[in-house]
């Protein structure tokens, strides 16, 4: 199957401005992306979806694909994801290039590796996947929380797990943001990721860090200068 990767990395960041390509242990954050999706074994294309001419100038200088800008509909805060990819697939199309798998790639993902892609999309063949989603365990059981009332009463606030060591408790995961795989037909006919024969795709902790902050912006470069320390390859 043919297979395109997608970065998706509009300008115009809120919290952090021009995020996607800030200085990251010195490369853009977005280039980390395209340079795990550009060592897969399984990418026949790596292109950026961006409604920017100076994140398509960055992006190409390592490697990525701009043959076109994204429209201003789907470079709004509200856009979905899915929309953006529909739009790149239709416009490739229009252009003679069609693909059969699509794997959306967030540029907040900077520790995913072309070892997490690759894995994933072994996943999606093993299980004749129409997509597949990575995960990770959640760093605390959903069991644990709950919301506040207004006094801050903790009456009840933990129902049913009073007697539960943190051990024992069962396994809960969430979704890790860095790696979406769905079939190009799968992906049109239910526009969602979520379907009857989606998989998750089981990630470390330490790989899943999304960058939403400037405490994610150093931890993550604290993390990487220690990998080279060490001699740990990301």
């Amino acid at each position: 199957m043919s297979t395109l990767g997608v970065i998706t990395a509009r300008s115009g960041s809120k919290g952090i401005k021009d995020k996607n390509i800030r200085l990251l242990n010195g490369k853009p954050l977005i280039a980390y992306s395209i340079e795990s999706a550009m060592q897969s074994q399984y990418i026949d294309e790596v292109m950026v979806s961006t409604d920017s001419e100076e994140y398509a100038d960055i992006s190409k200088q390592y490697g990525a694909k701009i043959p076109f800008l994204r429209s201003q509909v789907n470079s709004t805060d509200l856009a979905k994801s899915v929309d953006v990819l529909l739009e790149v697939l239709d416009n490739y199309k229009r252009m003679g290039n069609c693909y059969d798998v699509v794997v959306l790639l967030q540029p907040t993902s900077p520790l995913r590796t072309s070892r997490n892609i690759d894995g994933a999309m072994r996943l999606f063949y093993e299980k004749n996947a129409d997509s597949v989603v990575s995960v990770c365990e959640c760093e605390h059981s959903p069991l644990l929380s709950n919301i506040l009332q207004e006094d801050l009463s903790l009456f009840e606030f933990i129902k049913s797990v009073d007697n539960c060591s943190r051990q024992s408790m069962e396994k809960y995961y969430r979704i890790n943001g860095a790696v979406y795989i769905s079939k190009e037909n799968v992906l049109r006919e239910i526009q969602s990721f979520y379907g009857r024969k989606s998989y998750a795709y089981i990630m470390k902790p330490e790989e899943s860090i999304d960058i939403d902050t400037e405490m994610d912006f150093e931890y993550v470069e604290f993390l990487m200068k220690s990998y080279i320390k060490r001699g740990i390859s990301i």
